[in-house]
Formats: structure tokens, sequence, C-alpha cells
């Protein structure tokens, strides 16, 4: 097993940095528990934000240049040059603890997204589809923590974790309907609990490891571990690839105390590393 070592390139100290996403020369990502969405200029180091009153769990482009929103409020439309949030849909109206957490689009245009409790009661949340039309289907249920999402290259395949099984499970995937069938435990991990996560060209996986301190990549046919991004921090909370080989890791200093902070200074941080490899361009919401 090879070992790369990240660099942190912005020491941000956010509380939960998470959902990770490359667009435009630009990496845009979020601090849930503080309500922003950042967007890093990776060629000046500059970081802008927006900050909205709830707690954002992800903000995922669209076709038509906004970013839709996963909230504790539901989902909403944001547009940067706007600044503000446009409610949508709120399929999870009638449980005001939970709250929207990782999501992605499927080639085809289709948003996941998943909710989760607000206090990580187990088997509160549910993984839904969005389709173009704002139709949404709950797809998985019950899910504690609903988190990273990846497809193959083919297309076939889903690969889904909800955190607390410290499994990532795969299912059959159909690309014109956006049906699944026929889970089963692709990967299981050990030493942490799989977070986000992003596939790279040759389908292996790349899966943050909350308390693992890493990215590890992993086959998901065979279950090996491949190679391990190290990280200074205990928490690695998400990833995505940008251009060229560069994979984006984004970390969290939410459960630290002064003793732990002193000891991760860079928890919170964005983190670039090098990894040989490179991965599929950011899918966008069609609706």
């Amino acid at each position: 097993m090879t070992a790369i070592t990240a660099e942190c390139v912005l020491p941000a100290a956010a509380i939960l940095a998470e959902g990770p996403v490359w667009r435009e020369g630009h990496l845009f990502w979020v601090d849930i528990e503080r309500g922003e969405i950042h967007e890093l200029d990776p060629q000046t180091g500059a970081d802008r934000s927006w900050t909205f009153p709830h707690r954002l769990g992800f903000a995922v482009p669209t076709e038509r240049g906004d970013w839709i929103v996963g909230t504790e409020r539901g989902l909403a439309r944001f547009a940067p040059v706007e600044s503000r949030l446009v409610w949508v849909a709120h399929p999870e109206s009638d449980l005001p603890g939970n709250r929207f957490n990782d999501a992605k689009c499927d080639p085809a245009g289709r948003l996941w997204a998943g909710t989760m409790a607000i206090n990580e009661a187990p088997e509160g949340g549910t993984l839904y589809r969005v389709e173009a039309d704002w139709r949404i289907t709950p797809i998985v249920r019950p899910v504690s923590i609903s988190n990273g999402l990846a497809w193959s290259p083919d297309g076939r395949t889903l690969y889904y974790i909800d955190s607390p099984t410290r499994r990532v499970d795969a299912f059959e995937f159909d690309p014109a309907t956006g049906e699944i069938a026929r889970r089963r435990t692709s990967i299981e991990v050990t030493d942490g609990f799989p977070d986000g996560m992003c596939a790279d060209k040759a389908g292996n996986l790349w899966i943050a490891l909350w308390g693992g301190w890493c990215v590890a990549c992993y086959n998901p046919y065979t279950g090996k571990r491949l190679t391990e991004v190290r990280v200074p921090v205990e928490a690695v909370t998400s990833c995505c690839f940008g251009e060229a080989d560069d994979l984006w890791i984004t970390t969290a200093r939410r459960d630290l105390d002064a003793a732990g902070r002193q000891k991760q200074p860079l928890a919170g941080g964005i983190f670039q590393a090098r990894v040989g490899v490179r991965g599929f361009p950011t899918s966008l919401f069609a609706g």
C-alpha cells in the first residue's frame, strides 16, 4: 500500500467543513455548523463565503448556473450574485430535528440527497432521489448518517455510505431510470468511519475517514485498501477531484476540546494532494 501526505492549502478552522465541489477552477465547500458556503480560488488563495442562519449540509451546482443547497429547512436554490436562498422543497417538514447532509448528482443530472437527525439518533434519515422536475422519492431508509455517494465509471453501480455502519454498500443502478437494486457490501472499514467519497476513472473509491486521519483509496470489487492520503487531522470529512490528479480534502474540528485543537492546529482546514489518478467532472443538477 502506498502513502501520500496531504498539504494544507487553507487553514480555515472550519467547525465542520464538508461537501467539496470542483467547479470552473474553484473549490466550493460548506461549513455545516456555521451555515456557510465557501469559494476558494487556489490560484490566489482567496476564500470568499456566504453565511445563512441554517445548517448547510451541501451545495451542488446546476445546469442553469446556480446551486441547490440542503439545509435543516429543506432544499433551496442559491445564486451567488443574489446571495440569498430561494426555498423549493421540504420533504421532511414533519421532522424538525432532521437536516440534509451529503448529496451528489448522478451522470443524468438527478440529485441524490440524504438526511440525518441533527442529534445523530440512529435510523432517523432517508436517502432521496430528486428528479429534474422536482419529483422527490425516498429511495433508501432508514439510514442514520446519510453520507458519501459515487458511481462506477460505467454508471451502473451506485456506491453509498451510511457512516455508522462502517460500510460502503453497492447497488445495481439503472442509468436511464435511476432505479436501484440488489444492495450488497462492497467495503468494510475498521479504522474510523467512512464519510464523504469520490470515484476515480479506474473505478476505485477515495473515502474520507472520520476518526481515521486519512483519505483511503479502495478497490470496490475486492475491498482492498490501495493507497492512503494522510492528513494531520483526525476528522477527515470528504474529498473530490479537481483538475489533473489533485484530490481536495475537507476536515473538521467540531469535537475537539482546547487540548485537541492545540494538538491538531490544522483541524477544519482544506487540504490538497497529488494522487496520480484523475476523477470525473462534477455532475450538474438538471432541474
